[in-house]
C-alpha cells in the first residue's frame, strides 16, 4: 500500500475517494479501506455502486466482509456506523495460558486494548484487561478473572447519545452489542470524539448549504451543484425580504431618510438571530434540549431580544434623533422612539426565530443546521423591515 495514495485518498470526500477506490484492485481496496478508519470507511461504502461493491465484499475475509455490510444498514451519524471488528474475542472456559498465546499472533496484525469474553451464542459476558491477564495464573480461566456484566454501546445508538454515555467513563474502547447482548464489534473512544468533532466542525457550512461532505479537493463542478440550489433559495427569500419594502415604497419615498436605518436594524436583528440560533444548535446537537425545554427557550429568547433591542435601540434612536435634525426633519423625536421601538421589535421577533428555525427544521426531519442561516436571515430582514416601515407609516403618514 503507497502511503502518498493513502494520503491522498484520505484529502478526498466520499464520492471522489469511492471513485478511486474502484479503481485499483480488489486486494489494495480492502487495505485502503481498511486504513482509512472505520467512519471514513462507512462514508465511502456508501458511496460505491452495487456491483463493485459486491466484487469488494467476495474479496474480504468474511468477518470483515459482514461487518462492512452491518455498518452500511446502520443509521447515518449512529454508533454502528463507527464500528470495528473485535479481534480478541474468546469463550469463558478458555485458559489464560492458550489466550496469551493465541494474542501474540492477533497482535501481529491488530490493535488489542481488551479481551471480550462471550459464550456459545457470541453473547457478551466479560471483558478482561491486560493487567489482569498478566497477574493471573496460566491456568485459570477467563471467566475467573473477567469483569461481568460490561457496559456496552448499541449500534443504532444516535452519536450524540453515545457520547453522552461515554464522556463520563473515558474507556479506550467499547464493546457494541444488539438488544440481545450479542457482540457485535467493538468502537474506539477517540474515533466517537473524532466523529463528533467533525459533526460540529461541519455545522458552519451546513448553516449556509455546505455540503457536509464538502473538502477542500472537492472538484469545483461538485461543489457549484451542490452549493448553488442553496444560493437560489437564498435570493427567492431575498426578493421576500424586498418586497416588504416595496410594499412600504410610499413612505420610504417620503422619508428618504428611513433608508439609511434599514440595514442597521437588519443587521442587529439578524445577529440577534444567530446568537439564538447558535445557542439552540447547540443544544441540540449535545443533546441537552428535550421537548420540555422549548417553552423555556423560546421565553428566554425572546426576553433577551427585549432586553438587547431596548438598550441597543437606545443608541440606534439617538443616532436616528441625530442625523433627522442633521437633515432639518420636523419628526426627529417621533423617527427616535419609531427606531427604538421597531429595534426591540425586531430583536424579539428575531430571538424566537432564531431558536424556531432549527426546531423546526428537526420536527420535519432534515438536519437542524441545514441552511438555517438562510432561512433565519430571512425571518429577520422582513421582520425588522417591516415593522420599521409599518411603524413609520402610521405615526407619520
Amino acid at each position: 500500500m503507497d502511503k502518498d495514495a493513502l494520503d491522498y485518498l484520505r484529502s478526498l470526500d466520499s464520492k471522489a475517494a469511492a471513485k478511486w477506490i474502484v479503481g485499483v484492485e480488489l486486494a489494495l481496496q480492502v487495505e485502503y479501506l481498511q486504513a482509512l478508519g472505520p467512519r471514513r470507511t462507512a462514508e465511502v461504502l456508501a458511496e460505491i455502486a452495487s456491483e463493485p461493491l459486491t466484487d469488494l465484499f467476495r474479496a474480504c475475509p468474511p468477518d470483515l466482509a459482514a461487518l462492512w455490510q452491518q455498518m452500511l444498514r446502520f443509521p447515518e451519524e449512529s454508533v454502528g456506523k463507527l464500528m470495528e471488528r473485535s479481534a480478541a474475542t474468546f469463550a469463558p472456559t478458555d485458559y489464560v495460558a492458550d489466550v496469551v498465546a493465541a494474542l501474540r499472533e492477533t497482535i501481529k496484525r491488530a490493535l488489542i486494548t481488551y479481551i471480550f469474553v462471550a459464550d456459545a451464542d457470541r453473547k457478551l459476558i466479560g471483558v478482561v484487561t491486560f493487567r489482569e491477564l498478566l497477574y493471573s495464573a496460566p491456568e485459570q480461566r477467563l471467566d475467573e478473572i473477567m469483569l461481568r456484566n460490561p457496559f456496552a454501546l448499541r449500534p443504532e445508538m444516535p452519536l450524540v447519545d453515545a457520547m453522552r454515555e461515554v464522556v463520563r467513563r473515558h474507556f479506550p474502547v467499547y464493546p457494541i452489542c444488539d438488544a440481545s447482548g450479542v457482540l457485535l464489534g467493538q468502537v474506539r473512544g477517540q474515533v466517537l470524539f473524532e466523529a463528533q468533532a467533525f459533526e460540529i466542525s461541519a455545522q458552519a457550512g451546513q448553516l449556509v448549504g455546505v455540503e457536509k461532505e464538502e473538502r477542500l479537493s472537492t472538484p469545483w463542478r461538485r461543489s457549484f451543484f451542490s452549493r448553488h440550489p442553496w444560493l437560489q433559495i437564498n435570493l427567492l427569500t431575498a426578493f421576500i425580504a424586498g418586497a416588504v419594502v416595496s410594499f412600504f415604497q410610499g413612505t420610504v419615498d417620503q422619508i428618504a431618510l428611513l433608508a439609511v436605518f434599514l440595514p442597521i436594524l437588519a443587521g442587529q436583528s439578524g445577529n440577534t438571530g444567530c446568537q439564538a440560533l447558535a445557542v439552540t444548535l447547540r443544544g441540540l446537537t449535545l443533546g441537552e434540549l428535550s421537548n420540555k425545554d422549548i417553552p423555556k427557550l423560546l421565553r428566554k429568547e425572546a426576553l433577551l431580544g427585549l432586553l438587547n433591542g431596548a438598550t441597543v435601540g437606545v443608541i440606534a434612536a439617538l443616532g436616528m434623533y441625530f442625523y433627522a435634525q442633521g437633515q432639518n426633519h420636523p419628526d426627529a423625536i417621533k423617527l427616535a422612539c419609531i427606531t427604538w421601538m421597531s429595534m426591540i421589535g425586531s430583536c424579539v421577533l428575531s430571538g424566537l426565530a432564531g431558536a424556531s428555525v432549527p426546531l423546526t427544521l428537526k420536527k420535519l426531519g432534515a438536519d437542524p443546521a441545514t441552511a438555517s442561516s438562510i432561512f433565519l436571515t430571512t425571518a429577520t430582514d422582513v421582520a425588522s423591515m417591516g415593522i420599521f416601515l409599518a411603524l413609520a407609516t402610521m405615526w407619520l403618514l
